[in-house]
C-alpha cells in the first residue's frame, strides 16, 4: 500500500455536557445508531455526527448512499468534512481492502488511517467513482459513513429544522431559492466554502457552516480578541476516539451580512482542524447545528458559493435564549 497525504480536516464531536459519552457500539448497517441520552453532533473539516434521535429522524437527518448495486447504506451530510468517510461494516459488506494510508487531520487530533478506493457511488441521483475515502470506526461516526465536501460540489444542501430533515440535491429540486430572507456569499478554500462578512462582538471572524457540529467551535486566535471569560469547559470524542476539550464562553453578538444573532454559546480551542485551512492565527468559528436551529431552513449550496437562511419571523435580530424560541425549538 501507498501512504499518502490527504488535505483532510475532520470531525469534532461537542457534547452540551462537561463530558461526552462513551461511543456507541458499533451497529448493522441497516439500523440507526445507539447514541447517548443527550444530544450530540460532530464536526468539522471532517466530521461525524452522533444523535440521540429515534430511527424515523436518523433516516431524516441521514441521506440513503449505494455502492457498487448494494445497500441503501444510511450517511451523515457533513459540510464541514473535505472527504468522504466509510466504516468497517461497508468494506465488509462489499469485500474491500484498504489500498493505501493518509493522515486525516481531525478537530482535536492528526493519525494515519487506512484509506478505500470506491467507485459507484450513488446519491441524490448522481453516480461518482474515483473516491478515495478513510475507513474509520462506525461508533465514532454514528451512522454507515460520511458525504463530505468531495462529493457535495455543485450541489445544495438543505436542513429544513421546521421538518427535523436533510436533503442534498441541485437548487430548482430543493425548491430554488424563494422563501430566504437572507443570502451570505462564501469564498472557498479547500473545498470548504466560508464565510468571511461576518464579526462576532465586532471582530472580523471567517465563517464556517458545519452541519456535522452540534456545538460551535471558535479558535484561540479569536478568544484573544474577544477578550472573553470562559464559563467552563466542553469535554467531546473526535473521529479518532480522542479527547477535545474546549473553552465555554459566550459572545453577545454574531452578524453574518445583515443578520444578527444575540447571546451565542461557542467553545474554545486551538484546532488542528483550523489550521488545516490556514486560519490558525485568524479569528474562525465552526457554527455549528445548535445555533443554526434558530432558522427555519438554512441552505449551503456549493454551485453558487451562498449560504441560505429562512428566518422563523420577520426579525434578522433574535437571541438564542428567547423563551418563546426555545419553546418552538424543543422537540418530543
Amino acid at each position: 500500500m501507498v501512504a499518502r497525504t490527504l488535505g483532510l480536516a475532520a470531525a469534532l464531536l461537542l457534547g452540551s455536557s462537561a463530558a461526552a459519552e462513551t461511543p456507541p457500539a458499533p451497529a448493522p448497517a441497516d439500523t440507526p445508531p445507539q447514541a447517548p441520552n443527550i444530544e450530540e453532533a460532530e464536526t468539522a473539516a471532517e466530521d461525524i455526527v452522533t444523535f440521540a434521535y429515534d430511527e424515523d429522524r436518523y433516516r431524516r437527518m441521514t441521506v440513503p448512499v449505494t455502492i457498487a448495486g448494494k445497500g441503501p447504506y444510511r450517511f451523515f451530510i457533513d459540510t464541514g468534512a473535505q472527504a468522504t468517510v466509510v466504516t468497517h461494516g461497508i468494506t465488509t459488506d462489499l469485500e474491500l481492502e484498504p489500498t493505501g494510508r493518509a493522515r486525516l487531520v481531525a478537530m482535536g487530533s492528526s493519525e494515519m488511517v487506512d484509506t478505500i478506493d470506491i467507485d459507484d457511488l450513488e446519491f441524490a441521483d448522481r453516480r461518482l467513482s474515483g473516491i478515495t475515502a478513510p475507513l474509520l470506526e462506525r461508533k465514532n461516526i454514528g451512522a454507515d459513513g460520511i458525504l463530505g465536501l468531495d462529493t457535495l460540489q455543485d450541489l445544495r444542501v438543505l436542513i429544513d429544522f421546521e421538518e427535523d430533515s436533510i436533503s442534498v440535491a441541485d437548487a430548482k429540486t430543493l425548491g430554488g431559492n424563494g422563501g430566504y430572507e437572507i443570502v451570505v456569499r462564501a469564498r472557498e478554500r479547500l473545498g470548504q466554502m466560508i464565510i468571511t462578512d461576518a464579526r462576532l462582538n465586532g471582530i472580523r471572524t471567517a465563517v464556517i457552516i458545519d452541519t456535522g457540529a452540534e456545538n460551535s467551535l471558535g479558535n484561540m486566535a479569536l478568544l484573544k480578541r474577544l477578550r472573553a471569560r470562559a464559563r467552563g469547559t466542553l469535554s467531546a470524542t473526535d473521529v479518532h476516539g480522542q479527547k477535545v476539550h474546549s473553552e465555554l464562553a459566550m459572545a453577545k453578538r454574531l452578524v453574518i451580512g445583515r443578520m444578527e444573532l444575540e447571546n451565542v454559546p461557542i467553545g474554545f480551542a486551538d484546532s488542528p482542524a483550523i489550521e488545516a485551512l490556514g486560519l490558525k492565527d485568524k479569528p474562525a468559528l465552526i457554527l455549528g447545528m445548535g445555533n443554526l436551529r434558530l432558522f427555519e431552513r438554512v441552505a449551503i449550496d456549493f454551485a453558487t458559493r451562498r449560504v441560505l437562511f429562512d428566518l422563523p419571523g420577520t426579525t434578522a435580530r433574535r437571541s438564542l435564549f428567547e423563551p418563546e424560541f426555545m419553546a418552538t425549538r424543543t422537540k418530543s
